[in-house]
């Protein structure tokens, strides 16, 4: 057993991780209390004083978690990725957005040639971003070479996809199961060793390129099947069919159906773009389109404009215009019951709404301040002369702060993007 080995299998050794976001702050934790010394790397110095100072300011990630593991002083942060070189393990979890419709990769190419001038010899090295595959072992993996050390030989290498789903109070870290696949059978199953620390279950895999495909797949069969129910939903409509009655009948089927729900967008930094990776090396590399994927996109981007063309129908279905309408906003991150703004497509409906003259305000548990169409909206309270006095009461999040009943009780116009009202007999009532 090698002293990496041996390191990793009794939690003793010392790991840095780059990138202190949701994904990268949520694996720190966890390692620093499972025994392993850690230090968390990112580049956002505010951010880094305020975790050093023990104040999570990371959504996404639990207080409780974040406290436990400063608690055992085995957790610091910093700002330099020098400190990768005292380090067993090195975790890699940095942004990889989409620059028109390509992958963005510089956070990777970065954090390798960070790495390549200090990184310990006999350590290994795991990329937990979300990427194309091939990323690992024909990007990453020629940046870390770029130091004179040997792939194999001087360091290790693995792939190891986050699963972690903000908000999500049944699957967290610690109990939703990890794959992880190395360029060597021995990186392989070191890094399993690792994750085993903090994650109940990990599934190992051939290659780095088959879990970074399982990645994709998982997101992209995620927002297939939100298209085919969001087209679905504009079909029932038109047939004056409840896609939500629909869906719950065809759940009872308890084989061969999955149910999934229509809304006003897909958001979040995953399904949106994740499918985006496939597509674009999709064409780079076969020259094809990926067809059933860019279809899918289609639709779900559809879905903003349909969801404010439905408020402006409900809005003339009671003899008003949406020109000077009041319209109430509530909710929009882009999931409930978190602070998550990112691809949000409630703030898409909004600017729909707003380009036709709406007079636009809104209220989330979660957000201070939004900006629509260069236009920062004022932020109201929920009250009842609030909701009372709107013309129509949008509800885009249904976050748990807002009670049905007290909605359906005080708005004129409810229109439920989300059917978060279970009443089906209230004519102020529009659904989606």
């Amino acid at each position: 057993m090698t002293r990496l080995q041996r390191a990793v299998e009794n939690a003793t050794c010392q790991v840095c991780i780059i990138g202190q976001g949701y994904v990268g702050l949520s694996v720190a934790a966890a390692a620093a209390v499972a025994g392993m010394r850690v230090d968390g790397v990112d580049r956002d110095a505010e951010r880094v004083k305020a975790l050093a100072e023990g104040h999570n300011v990371v959504p996404g990630v639990a207080d409780s978690l974040v406290s436990l593991a400063i608690d055992t002083g085995r957790l610091h942060f910093g700002t330099d990725a020098g400190v990768a070189a005292g380090a067993d393990v090195v975790i890699i979890c940095v942004p990889t957005p989409l620059v028109e419709h390509r992958p963005d990769l510089s956070a990777i190419e970065s954090a390798g040639r960070e790495l390549a001038a200090v990184l310990k010899p006999g350590s290994l090295v795991i990329l937990e971003s979300t990427t194309y595959p091939g990323t690992t072992e024909s990007v990453l993996r020629p940046i870390l070479e770029s130091g004179g050390r040997r792939c194999g030989r001087d360091f290790l290498l693995a792939y190891s996809p986050e699963r972690i789903d903000p908000g999500n109070v049944k699957f967290g870290l610690r109990n939703t199961p990890r794959v992880v696949g190395g360029v060597t059978p021995e990186a392989t199953e070191i890094a399993a060793t690792f994750y085993r620390h903090i994650v109940d279950q990990v599934e190992t895999l051939s290659t780095c390129r088959a879990a970074e495909m399982a990645k994709l797949l998982e997101n992209t069969f995620r927002m297939v099947n939100i298209a085919l129910v969001n087209e679905l939903a504009m079909l029932c409509a038109s047939q004056g069919i409840d896609v939500w009655e629909v869906v719950r009948a065809a759940g009872t089927k308890p084989f061969g159906f999955m149910p999934f729900y229509p809304g006003p967008g897909v958001g979040g930094h995953c399904i949106p773009l994740d499918p985006t990776y496939l597509s674009w090396q999709s064409r780079r590399d076969t020259g094809r389109r990926f067809h059933l994927v860019e279809l899918a996109q289609d639709i779900n981007e559809q879905m903003p404009t349909y969801v404010a063309d439905r408020v402006v129908e409900a809005l003339n279905d009671q003899g008003k215009t949406v020109k000077g309408a009041r319209i109430l906003a509530l909710g929009v991150t882009y999931k409930p019951n978190v602070g998550d703004m990112r691809e949000s497509a409630s703030l898409q409906v909004l600017s729909a709404l707003h380009k036709r003259g709406a007079r636009i305000t809104f209220h989330d548990p979660y957000v201070a301040s939004i900006t629509v169409n260069d236009v920062r909206l004022r932020r109201s309270a929920l009250t009842d002369r609030a909701l009372s006095g709107a013309d129509c009461v949008l509800l885009l999040t249904p976050h748990a702060a807002y009670e049905p009943g007290m909605l359906v009780e005080r708005a004129q116009l409810l229109f439920d993007a989300q059917n978060a009202v279970p009443s089906r007999d209230q004519p102020s009532v529009v659904r989606l």
